[in-house]
This record gives C-alpha cells, sequence and structure tokens, in this order.
C-alpha cells in the first residue's frame, strides 16, 4: 500500500477492545507522501512475523507516530466506548508532528483539536490507518506478554486476554487480577471465587 496522502492527516486505530484483560491501546501515525510498504493493511490480516516487519519499518519511516493507552481500571470506570476514545486522543495528541486533519478507523473519533473523520473500516484503505492498526496490535501483543509474566496462571501471552476457553477456566479457578475488567460479564461473574486482587 502507498500512501498518497498530505503528510498533515494522521491515521488512528486501536486494538483489545474485546478482551477481558489489560489496556485497550491506539495508535496515530503521519506517513510521508511517498511511503510505501508492501503488503500493508489491517493487522488482522497480517501473519505475526509481516506484523513485526511492518512495526519496524512504520516506526522508522513514519513522520511521526504516537502510542496512547487506556487501562482496565480506566475501561471499567469510563466504559470501553469511552476508554478507546480516550486512548485514541492520548496518541493524537502525543504526535510530535501536528495533524492537520485526523482520519480514525470506526464510528466515533476523539475529541481534538483539530478537524477529524470516522471512517468504519479505513484500516483496509487508508495507509496511515492501516499503519496505526499493525502499531497498536503489536504494542498490545508485546504489553499482554509482560502481563504473562507477572500473572503465568492467566495464559496472556497465549490469547492476549481475549475470551477463550483457557482463559475463562483460569478465571472460574483464580479469580481475576488487578488487571482484569471488572465492568466485563465474564469477569463480575468471577468475582466469586477469590483471586489476585
Amino acid at each position: 500500500m502507498t500512501s498518497n496522502l498530505a503528510p498533515s492527516l494522521a491515521g488512528v486505530d486501536e486494538a483489545g477492545r474485546g478482551p477481558l484483560a489489560g489496556p485497550v491501546v491506539a495508535a496515530a501515525v503521519i506517513l510521508g507522501s511517498g511511503f510505501q510498504y508492501e503488503g500493508l493493511a489491517d493487522s488482522k490480516k497480517l501473519s505475526k512475523r509481516k506484523r513485526e516487519e511492518a512495526n519496524l519499518e512504520i516506526r522508522k519511516e513514519a513522520l511521526a507516530w504516537s502510542i496512547g493507552l487506556a487501562s482496565a481500571t480506566e475501561i471499567d470506570q469510563f466504559n470501553i466506548h469511552m476508554a478507546t476514545l480516550i486512548a485514541m486522543r492520548r496518541a493524537v495528541l502525543g504526535l510530535t508532528f501536528e495533524p492537520e486533519r485526523v482520519i480514525v478507523d470506526g464510528k466515533f473519533t476523539p475529541r481534538l483539536p483539530w478537524a477529524s473523520t470516522a471512517r468504519p473500516r479505513a484500516d483496509a484503505t487508508e495507509a496511515s490507518v492501516s499503519a496505526a492498526s499493525v502499531l497498536a496490535k503489536v504494542f498490545r501483543d508485546r504489553y499482554m506478554h509482560e502481563l504473562d509474566k507477572q500473572f503465568p496462571e492467566y495464559g496472556f501471552g497465549q490469547h492476549k486476554g481475549y475470551p477463550t476457553r483457557v482463559h475463562l477456566e483460569a478465571l472460574e479457578h483464580f479469580g481475576p487480577s488487578i488487571v482484569h475488567r471488572f465492568s466485563f460479564r465474564p469477569v463480575r461473574e468471577a468475582l466469586r471465587t477469590p483471586g489476585r486482587l
């Protein structure tokens, strides 16, 4: 995919809305007009190796990129929708190159001082949003691998916090940890089991 957009356009995407644990992560990326990376697309369609390769190239060649997080505690406090917008806002505000316009994958945009547009599936059509999708996914996967070292009984390194059978069984057996999202139903139901709080 080749970026033919003005360098002042920032693409934004997130990773981690659906898991039961860990933060929701957003990335914002501004690409130069000549940026090219063969096969750049929605990170979910790329193999792990391709995502890692694209992640390195984007970080190296982008005019600016930034990561924003909203913690599990913030997700519980504000709900996942609002926490996602918070993470996106943090990502955009963290850019070292000020955008003139922002395009977000999805139906909603965070509150920003620049013109912003929400577009479903923008990660499949806009190079900067595709790049943001890759950065957010790779960052969150690595984050969950680090949490796996702290809480190995849950298998975060394997399922990244998503509600797999392994994860649900661990929740039932151990109860939720401090990095779980207590506002999500499977975690609330596991509260009856003593956990690592």
